[in-house]
């Protein structure tokens, strides 16, 4: 029997950005989360080098740096007004983290702990500043904790392993959820006046991610089928560093500390890319680099990977060759004993999975997928928007990864993804929350599980189909091969033409368990079928893009088109069909210039 709940606000995912907003929304709401894992388990835990706020404890920062930094990085794709508004917001939230017991990382003066991080400079020198505030290599799985005290504290309530697999909506407006219990196989209807979906993000659609293994974008994919849009989801970051043929990331920490890219040359490539600011040159300025040096040749050992070298010679040699200073003026010198107490957990990753101490050894490195820029389009206060006009859709919000406000338009910044979605989820469930107050519950329809039951019965209903590893390694593949790092037409075409074949098999998907109690066996079917959604209108939206811009890099486009580019997609979804439009990209006061570094 299908239990009903009810609640004023209802939080999908347990996160950085829903347990924020969950904290802010519970301070005048009924407020509970729902989360498919136990909340500490959420993949903003994985986040390692910090987040990024101007505070200027070692040498001179501004937020107006910030700000033009991430404009710049985002290939002048991000919205400027919300880009000066995350900006602004970093000093207060960092400090409000601290003051919820956050235990960052100190300087001897007793002030948080800044390191350097890819793309943020001193705007007048062009120099690498010291911006990101961490908390050792630990710095999300410190922000998860923090949070969730916080919302224990705040009697939160939690529905922890229930997994949401449908939005409900009468007339427009947003009114609950339905989520399946993973103990019991039960299906439960959540009644809200506010939801907002903070899912995370989508990454497991390709072949070699960073991401966790429940990153699976459930929220871009359930709110596709409720007729709502996504935007900019051709914009995927790959990370330069992720551990080779495994993907875990190694933090932008580490060169932030003095790690130093090396090809097969021993050449430190980098400087020939990006002379100015080198290693920390931005993500997808990296990436590009590391697949050009390896499809020229300079792979180590002629293989497709390079190293990241942060043995304490080295650093030290290219601090000396760079006259890198500490902020006192002195030249920066490095011991291992340093190294290892800023980034612990890296240098426990390496000795774990690769069996290499990074301190005595250079660490093997490929670009991995790791961050979506795109997904749910919302306004600066978390609602989610309905079209191209900015039509409000009323009860829904959005925050995270999951979210598109937009400050990270084609290319994200390092550290400033655990700020968006504390600034954004604090926006999120503060709008929420007034919402609740001001709105009624809206009527459920007479039925409102048919919808998720008529998913689930047909995937049980399926034996000796096709099976859901094999559909999900096709996609994975065709994903990294063409709508990777390096994207062409013809590739994205035959992408494009794959995805729709899997789709159409995925049809026949069966499971083996058909049980009730725990059933990831059924989970996993119908979560493939939220990846092969989001998997085709990204690279259908990637397909009619014709210009190289931040992450999305065409060969057969390899320039920048501002003249009939510089707009945001906006993807919906209507069976096999994907149906673009698009929309303008607010720019306040930086005008689009070339971007060099």
């Amino acid at each position: 029997m299908t239990q009903t709940h009810q609640h004023e606000v209802i939080i999908v995912g347990a996160g950085g950005a829903g347990l924020m907003a969950a904290l802010y929304a519970s301070r005048s709401a009924d407020t509970a989360v729902l989360s498919k894992l136990y909340p500490t388990r959420s993949h903003t835990g994985a986040a390692q080098g910090g987040i990024g706020a101007a505070l200027g404890n070692l040498e001179p920062d501004k937020v107006e740096w910030h700000s033009f930094d991430t404009v710049k990085g985002s290939d002048y794709l991000g919205d400027q007004d919300a880009i000066d508004y995350m900006c602004a917001q970093a000093p207060e939230v960092v400090y409000e983290l601290e003051h919820m017991g956050l235990p960052f990382s100190r300087n001897p003066d007793g002030t948080i702990a800044q390191r350097r991080f890819g793309g943020h400079t001193n705007n007048e020198t062009r120099q690498p500043v010291l911006r990101s505030c961490y908390a050792a290599d630990r710095t999300g799985h410190m922000i998860l904790q923090t949070l969730y005290q916080n919302c224990i504290k705040n009697k939160v309530h939690f529905y922890d392993e229930f997994h949401v697999l449908d939005l409900l909506m009468k007339d427009g407006v947003a009114n609950g959820v339905v989520a399946v219990e993973l103990a019991t196989g039960e299906l439960h209807v959540f009644h809200a006046k506010s939801i907002v979906f903070a899912t995370g993000g989508h990454g497991r659609i390709w072949e070699l991610t960073s991401n966790a293994y429940a990153y699976t974008g459930d929220g871009v994919a359930i709110t596709l089928r409720r007729g709502l849009p996504a935007q900019d989801l051709e914009f995927f970051q790959f990370h330069p560093t992720g551990i080779l043929k495994l993907g875990i990331l190694i933090t932008e920490g580490v060169r932030g500390e003095g790690g130093i890219l090396i090809n097969g040359k021993g050449e430190r490539f980098m400087e020939r890319y990006a002379p100015t600011v080198k290693d920390l040159a931005s993500r997808d300025v990296v990436s590009r680099s590391i697949y050009l040096e390896i499809r020229d040749g300079n792979g180590i050992k002629g293989d497709r990977y390079v190293h990241l070298d942060m043995r304490p010679e080295v650093v030290n040699h290219y601090a000396e060759l760079d006259g890198r200073k500490l902020p006192d003026g002195t030249p920066y010198r490095v011991t291992g004993e340093q190294l290892l107490s800023k980034v612990p957990d890296i240098v426990d990753f390496c000795r774990t999975y690769l069996g290499i101490d990074p301190i005595k050894e250079p660490m093997p490195i490929q670009p991995t997928a790791h961050y979506a820029m795109g997904g749910i389009p919302t306004n600066m206060h978390g609602q989610a928007l309905s079209d191209a006009k900015g039509t409000i859709v009323p009860g829904l919000f959005a925050a995270g990864e999951v979210a598109c406000v937009s400050v990270h338009g084609a290319n994200r910044l390092g550290t400033n993804s655990l700020l968006d979605l504390v600034v954004f989820g604090k926006e999120a469930g503060k709008m929420a929350a007034e919402y609740a107050k001001s709105a009624d519950y809206k009527p459920l329809e007479a039925n409102p599980t048919d919808f998720t039951r008529e998913q689930l019965d047909r995937i049980l209903g399926k034996s000796g189909g096709e099976k859901v590893v094999t559909l999900g390694e096709e996609m994975k593949t065709k994903m990294m091969d063409d709508v990777g790092v390096f994207r062409t037409a013809d590739g994205m075409a035959s992408a494009i033409e794959k995805i729709r074949e899997l789709r159409q098999r995925y049809k026949n998907v069966g499971v083996d368990d058909h049980g009730k109690r725990f059933n990831t066996d059924l989970l996993n079917a119908w979560e493939l079928g939220c990846l092969l959604d989001v998997a085709l209108a990204t690279a259908v939206s990637a397909h009619a893009r014709p210009e190289s811009r931040g992450a999305h890099a065409r060969e057969d486009f390899p320039q920048r088109n501002d003249a009939e580019w510089l707009k945001h997609t906006l993807a919906w979804m209507d069976g096999d069909n994907v149906r673009l439009e698009y929309k303008p990209v607010t720019i306040t006061k930086h005008q689009p210039k070339e971007r060099v570094y």
